[in-house]
């Protein structure tokens, strides 16, 4: 298990427990983190569980997959550190992860 923080745009934060092999995006849908829409389900398919994730984890979650570049084109006020928390598999390694999502998903 990993603790997430998930920090809307106004900077409310929302701690959860995520299971080890499910996704940044999975744990927020079951936990009702707002922000996250993941209209898609998680199939890389649309950009509505964008967020940026904190530098100090930058290394951990690994590199963007052509999908996810590809989508992450279709995001408003995409940065350095944008993801798609359906392609970030929870694993001991990111807890403590800290992921805020943009404005334009409030």
């Amino acid at each position: 298990m990993a603790k997430i923080t998930y920090i809307d745009s106004e900077g409310t934060e929302r701690v959860v427990e995520a299971q080890n092999g499910e996704t940044v995006m999975e744990a927020a849908i079951k936990n009702s983190i707002p922000g996250i829409d993941a209209d898609c389900g998680g199939a890389c398919a649309c950009a509505t569980c964008h967020v940026y994730v904190d530098q100090a984890f930058m290394d951990k979650v690994g590199e963007q997959e052509e999908m996810e570049k590809s989508m992450l084109d279709f995001a408003e006020n995409v940065q350095e550190n944008s993801r798609l928390s359906c392609q970030i598999t929870v694993s001991e390694d990111l807890d403590g992860l800290k992921v805020t999502t943009p404005e334009s998903q409030h």
